[in-house]
């Protein structure tokens, strides 16, 4: 009798799980830790569906949230460390303030997300040891602004992303295993804002960056070989050491080259 009972109980828990994870539902409650473990652990692989939902400060350390639906959903101050975010949507979630630390992020579509004050710290881009464009991120119109980032961007579609006050310039002092430094190569940024951002020895190499404002940013040995910026505002960087060899500056607004290294007019 009491073996029946307990299979009755855990086919009831399986039920509940299961229709919370696969359909959407009202965003007015929060869910708990738990109850997104669960739907987690009860979801098909890609079914997953919790857009518009709660989760503001949940502990959600190390699921696998591949493929699952984000959109909307209110991440506010969640830990999302070592969370898996391969092909997720997470189109206009907020994460403000979220711990993004050691996520995996290939082809996750973070377009109109609210990543304010995030911690973005050796987060994983690629299944091998570069990034390629069929594994690339999307960020377009995603507010970065006060984000701490050092996280390969490289490839990914940013356009118009607002990186302003963000942090990404390396500390030089802790270097031994090599450069650490976020990258953004060949990256799409095209009016992106990165207006008092601290971008000391971040590379940009052969990104998009038209019409992108760098006003009062750090620019401290940025590397901008073969970058596009036609009519980016660099109005009051500082740009000691960066490189702009080769990139294209038609129409660039307030940048002083006497300063910089390697550029080839």
């Amino acid at each position: 009798m009491f073996e029946r009972l307990r299979r009755v109980r855990h086919l009831g828990f399986v039920v509940v799980a299961l229709l919370l994870a696969t359909r959407p539902l009202s965003g007015a409650d929060h869910l708990t830790t738990e109850q997104v473990r669960n739907a987690a652990a009860a979801a098909p692989p890609g079914k997953l569906d919790l857009s518009g939902r709660n989760m503001s400060g949940d502990d959600l350390t190390g699921l696998d949230l591949s493929g699952a639906n984000l959109a909307r959903a209110i991440l506010v101050g969640a830990d999302l460390q070592g969370v898996k975010l391969v092909r997720t949507d997470l189109t206009g979630a907020d994460l403000s303030g979220a711990n993004l630390n050691h996520t995996w992020i290939m082809r996750a579509n973070f377009t109109r997300a609210r990543l304010r004050g995030v911690s973005m710290q050796t987060v994983v881009t690629s299944t091998g040891m570069e990034n390629t464009r069929e594994e690339a991120a999307t960020f377009v119109d995603a507010d970065l602004s006060d984000a701490s980032l050092t996280v390969h961007f490289s490839y990914d579609d940013m356009r118009g992303a607002d990186f302003s006050g963000a942090r990404m310039t390396v500390n030089m002092a802790n270097q031994s295993m090599g450069l650490l430094r976020t990258e953004f190569m060949s990256a799409n940024l095209d009016g992106a804002n990165f207006t008092g951002a601290g971008l000391g020895h971040v590379t940009f190499r052969f990104a998009k960056l038209n019409r992108a404002h760098f006003n009062n940013a750090d620019l401290t040995d940025t590397d901008f070989t073969g970058a596009y910026l036609t009519g980016a505002d660099f109005t009051g960087a500082t740009v000691r050491g960066a490189t702009f060899e080769a990139a294209t500056l038609t129409d660039v607004k307030g940048l002083d080259l006497s300063a910089t290294a390697g550029h080839e007019k």
